[in-house]
């Protein structure tokens, strides 16, 4: 069975092309500025690589060009599109109503498209893609819908609800939902595999997804108590351009010395905080520590920022987990930044962590364990791979039909 593998964003429409004999991926790309100039790559099993502009008005004309990069040139992959037995979607928010994939149906599109008010950038965008698949495809090839915010589901109340008044959670779904939940979901499950806890039962785990969007999640007996993201993918720690958590008495503020309306300051929020607004450099990572290196003062505190908020949440979440067997790291920079998972792991000390150095300085995107035999917590490296779980969920869902 081939599966296609969609993530529609507000601009932009990545996908792969997934044999599920052998999960093995045939092809993948990005259909990139859609609606402003356009670019797209094509990037096939065998190595080939294909990179072009080219203007792609909306989600239909960049699902065009994935189309015809699977079924011709030399990118080709497939022979007919009536090999792709599925398409899968990731979709960022579900609310409260979906704790698992599910089939496209027209009550689904229509549930998404109202939950966008909760994730306007993504949700609206998500639509677009289904409905670019269904001209593409027509009404016969199945697809399935995974949320992000699925695997959080099992948060209880006291974890999920807001300090505020109630009748906002009853008239607006005003809560935590937790976001990267299709990542989380992936690296945990490896976890527990790698600890020989299959479904994780007796195990405590913590989650961190680190990337230029963050989030932390707290795992017990294999589901999720607790994570750092909220109603939005704003809240938690401070990341590539987002502020993270702040004083709420911060935003009005700044709004009213500045004389900035909503949208204005969601934008400072979201767009112009985090790394990038500490240290005036960059969001990208790899900046920032090229920026400490020549002595920047300022990209120095906006790591040491990042490193002492993520130590506090997985201090807190160790707490109410009531201990720790694993800590995991995932995502660009929790794979790629050997320093940041030292400090923070030697941070862990008092629990009985200790961290090999020599292994950990050597991994790059690679899976490993990264502390020592003696170690009371383990700590591992382990890149995520939310299409797979996409796929998987689509050729569970489509094989019952």
């Amino acid at each position: 069975m081939k599966i296609l593998v969609i993530n529609a964003g507000s601009s932009s429409l990545k996908y792969q092309l997934i044999d599920m004999n052998g999960e093995v991926v045939l092809a993948k790309g990005n259909c990139e500025r859609i609606g402003i100039d356009g670019r797209f790559t094509h990037k096939t099993h065998s190595g080939y690589t294909k990179k072009i502009d080219v203007v792609m008005h909306d989600h239909t004309a960049a699902f065009s060009q994935v189309t015809k990069a699977l079924l011709s040139g030399e990118g080709k992959v497939i022979d007919s599109l009536t090999e792709i037995s599925a398409v899968g979607h990731r979709i960022v928010q579900g609310g409260t109503k979906y704790d698992r994939s599910v089939l496209v149906t027209p009550e689904v599109v229509k549930d998404i498209d109202e939950y966008a008010e909760l994730a306007p950038l993504h949700n609206k965008a998500h639509v677009q893609g289904i409905n670019a698949a269904t001209k593409a495809f027509g009404s016969d090839v199945p697809q399935v819908v995974v949320f992000d915010t699925a695997f959080h589901q099992t948060m209880p109340p006291k974890a999920y609800m807001f300090g505020i008044p109630y009748e906002y959670y009853e008239k607006y779904a005003v809560r935590r939902y937790g976001f990267h939940g299709t990542s989380h979901r992936y690296v945990s499950g490896r976890c527990f595999e790698l600890l020989n806890k299959p479904n994780g039962e007796g195990t405590r785990v913590v989650s961190c997804h680190l990337g230029n969007g963050s989030s932390i999640a707290a795992l017990k007996d294999g589901k999720v108590i607790d994570t750092t993201m909220g109603l939005t993918p704003l809240d938690g720690f401070i990341m590539g351009t987002r502020s993270g958590a702040v004083d709420p008495s911060v935003i009005s503020f700044i709004m009213n010395k500045e004389g900035l309306n909503p949208k204005e300051m969601d934008e400072i929020l979201n767009k112009k905080s985090g790394m990038l607004g500490i240290s005036g450099v960059s969001s990208d990572d790899r900046d920032i520590v090229n920026a400490i290196e020549d002595g920047n003062e300022r990209a120095k505190l906006a790591w040491d920022m990042r490193t002492y908020e993520i130590i506090k949440y997985i201090g807190g979440y160790i707490a109410a987990l009531g201990g720790v067997d694993a800590i995991i790291f995932t995502a660009g920079i929790g794979e790629n930044q050997p320093l940041l998972r030292k400090e923070i792991l030697e941070s862990l000390g008092y629990r009985g962590a200790k961290i090999d150095n020599e292994k950990n300085m050597a991994v790059r995107g690679t899976e490993a364990e990264i502390t020592t035999p003696d170690s009371t917590v383990r700590a591992f490296v382990i890149p995520t791979n939310e299409e797979l779980v996409i796929a998987r969920d689509t050729m569970e869902i489509v094989s019952k039909l």
